[in-house]
Parts: structure tokens; C-alpha cells; sequence
């Protein structure tokens, strides 16, 4: 059976270039960092050019870098770490984010109520785009209380772009800091955090083609944070735990890559992913495209089918060798309704009948036709046996 993987925002494979860099760092230089003998040196040097290869992307510092197990531990220790700072200075403040972000931030955010801080959710308009008046108000009526504000870069469920620059720009008028979650962003999207203005900014490895369990945090210098994980001191005190060596390695090689692709990647996916959208909405009756059309990703399509719930058409495409999702792969264990498409104003029904096809660095045409005929044919099945559909 041919296999057509479509679920790239969920996790990538890791490139035979990535894998490559970081091989020798799992046998012949296997040293820990933190041995003062010549193997623990030899890796050592490697994360600290795996840091600088970073931060040249990143257009920061090198002690800017701090190497996380994940995006989810790298939010984590942004918000939270912010907030067990600001409770061992016995302050209070408002944090800010906006009630389509991923789980890791949105829990991220009820820890740091239960901390006693007040958490500010922001709203979305139709096409998934943060309302700016609303945090304008917060800032305007609030500012001096406001501690952070965390809006993602680019949505996981429909790829929907957030205006980074001009919400970094808001908050620094007030003097509040900016986090960001730009995990789905960094293959397409600018990741310069001068440019983009941002305090605090998570990346990982899984979602640009490095390994799972792999992430980092961008700090700015004057921004103070506590671990959440103490022990021997490691990455400037900032995160304990001997460093996954291999991981770095794979992580800087893959922002590298990114960063020289990114511009022919994104035209090429664009091309392909209109190309899916136009079809589809043309052969397939009562769909709807969830998320701005223009202000999202290159790679990110998530339709709705009427009448059908998601995890019909998805157990149907995957039996036929399709490989999609109907959201979030972290809270894809749950039948709720995707969060995201709720607030954006979706009733219950359209939201369950969702899809996301996310394309990647190894997607072609072939493979979207042949998906569009299954989907075709699966779509129709699936409302032809469905007693709810009104025929």
C-alpha cells in the first residue's frame, strides 16, 4: 500500500543531513559536555557551535539559547518560570494569551492561576486572528499589571499567522514582556527575534524535521525566569540534566537547513497547498476552509466536511495509506471538539468535522491527487450511510 503522509504539523521525519551531523555524537563522541577530560570536551565544543549556529538564526546571543526536552517544556519554562520568579519577589500581575493557543501554553496558564495570578484569554475573530482591540484594552486599562503576554506565531490546527510584530510592538509601548510559541512557524516564517521583537521565543526539533524530545528557549538577557528543573547547574542554571548532546546537534543542523530553504520550501508548498484547496473546494460540495486564507502557513489546510465527523474520514483515508489529522496530535486521545475551531466561532457539529492536511518537505501532486480521489469518494460514502444527512 502506498503511504501519503499529510500530517507534517503533528511531527516530521528526521532529514538523512540531520541525521548525519548527529550520528558520531551517539557512538564515537558520546562524552558528557560537563567531563573535563578530552571526550567530555570534544562535546562540549559541539553544543557550543550547535549554540552559535542557533543564535546566528536567531539573530541573538549565545547564552540567549537555553536547550529544552521540548516546545511544551520550553513554554513551560517561560510562563511558569516567570511566575515562580514574580511569587519569590512577592509580586502579582496579569498574564495574557488567547484562547486558541496549544494545550502546552493554555496549561501553562492554569498553572500560573493556580498560582494566584490573574490570566487574561483573548479572543479570535472568524478567521482565527487574535482581536488586538481587546488586547489594546487590557494594556490600556491594566498595563502597569501585565507580566507577559503569549500569543503563538502560527496556529498547529490551522496555520493561521499571528501578527508577532506589531503585538511586540503593543506590548513594549506598556513594558510588558513577549512570549511566543513559534514551534509550527520556524520552517516557513522569519524566526530573526530582533525583527519580530520578542522576550522570550519556543522552537523544537519535531517540527523541523530534528528529533522528538528536542527544544529550546530564546531569553532575552534582561529577562528573569526561574528552572523548573534544578540539579547540576547545567545550561547557565537555566534547565539541569545532562545535555541530550545528539538532540543539539540535530536541532542546530535543522535550523540551518530551514533557514537556507525557507524561501523556495514555502513558495513551493504554497503552490500545492492552494492547488488542494481550489480542488477540493470545487469537487467536493459543503466544505469549509478553516482560518484566514492568506494569513497562514504554507503548508497547513483544515477543511471542514458537513455532515461527517473527522474521525470518520480520517479512519477511512488512513485505511487507504492517507496519513492525516483531525487536530492537535497532543490532545488527539480526546473526541472533543478542536478548541480552537470553537472559538473561532464554529458550531459543535462543523468543528467535529474536521480535517487537517499538513504538507511537508516530501509532499508532491501525485500525492494530493490521489488523496483528493480518496477523500472524494470517502466523503461521499460517509454522507450516503449518514442518517443525519439531509439528501
Amino acid at each position: 500500500m502506498k503511504e501519503v503522509y499529510l500530517d507534517y504539523a503533528a511531527t516530521t521525519p528526521t532529514r538523512k543531513e540531520v541525521l548525519a551531523e548527529a550520528l558520531p555524537y551517539f557512538t564515537k563522541k558520546f562524552g558528557n559536555p560537563s567531563s573535563f577530560h578530552s571526550a567530555g570536551l570534544v562535546a562540549k565544543r559541539a553544543v557550543s557551535g550547535a549554540r552559535d549556529k542557533i543564535a546566528k538564526a536567531l539573530n541573538c546571543e549565545a547564552e540567549e539559547i537555553i536547550f529544552t526536552g521540548s516546545g511544551t517544556e520550553s513554554i513551560a519554562l517561560a510562563i511558569e518560570g516567570l511566575a515562580i520568579r514574580l511569587t519569590m519577589e512577592r509580586k502579582s500581575g496579569i498574564f495574557v494569551t488567547q484562547k486558541t493557543e496549544h494545550h502546552a501554553v493554555l496549561e501553562a496558564m492554569n498553572a500560573v492561576e493556580q498560582m494566584g495570578f490573574e490570566v487574561v484569554r483573548l479572543n479570535v475573530d472568524e478567521k482565527g486572528i487574535v482581536k488586538l482591540e481587546e488586547l489594546k484594552k487590557v494594556l490600556a486599562e491594566k498595563g502597569n499589571e501585565v507580566k507577559l503576554v503569549s500569543i503563538m506565531y502560527a496556529n498547529n490546527e490551522t496555520g493561521v499567522i499571528q501578527p508577532i510584530e506589531e503585538i511586540a510592538k503593543m506590548c513594549h509601548e506598556k513594558g510588558v514582556l513577549f512570549h511566543t510559541d513559534a514551534c509550527q512557524g520556524a520552517e516557513y516564517l522569519n524566526i530573526d527575534t530582533k525583527k519580530l521583537g520578542v522576550d522570550l521565543m519556543t522552537l523544537n526539533g519535531s517540527k523541523i524535521y530534528a528529533f522528538k524530545g528536542t527544544g529550546l528557549l530564546y531569553k532575552k538577557k534582561s529577562v528573569s525566569i526561574e528552572p523548573l528543573i534544578r540539579g547540576g547547574g547545567h545550561e547557565r542554571g537555566m534547565r539541569a540534566g545532562t545535555e541530550n548532546v545528539p538532540g543539539i546537534i540535530a536541532l542546530a543542523k535543522a535550523i540551518e537547513l530551514a533557514e537556507k530553504e525557507k524561501k523556495s520550501e514555502s513558495k513551493r508548498l504554497t503552490k500545492l497547498r492552494d492547488y488542494f484547496i481550489a480542488r477540493v473546494e470545487k469537487e467536493i460540495p459543503l466544505v469549509r476552509l478553516n482560518g484566514s486564507r492568506d494569513k497562514r502557513l504554507a503548508n497547513n489546510i483544515n477543511f471542514s466536511f458537513e455532515g461527517i465527523e473527522g474521525e470518520s474520514i480520517l479512519l477511512r483515508l488512513n485505511e487507504e495509506g492517507i496519513r492525516v489529522s483531525t487536530g492537535s496530535a497532543c490532545t488527539s486521545q480526546s473526541l472533543d471538539p478542536s478548541h480552537v475551531l470553537l472559538a473561532m466561532g464554529l458550531p459543535h457539529e462543523l468543528a467535529h468535522s474536521s480535517i487537517r492536511f499538513s504538507l511537508g518537505k516530501f509532499t508532491t501532486k501525485q500525492e494530493l491527487d490521489f488523496t483528493l480521489k480518496v477523500l472524494k469518494e470517502t466523503v461521499k460514502f460517509l454522507r450516503e450511510i449518514s442518517p443525519a444527512w439531509k439528501r
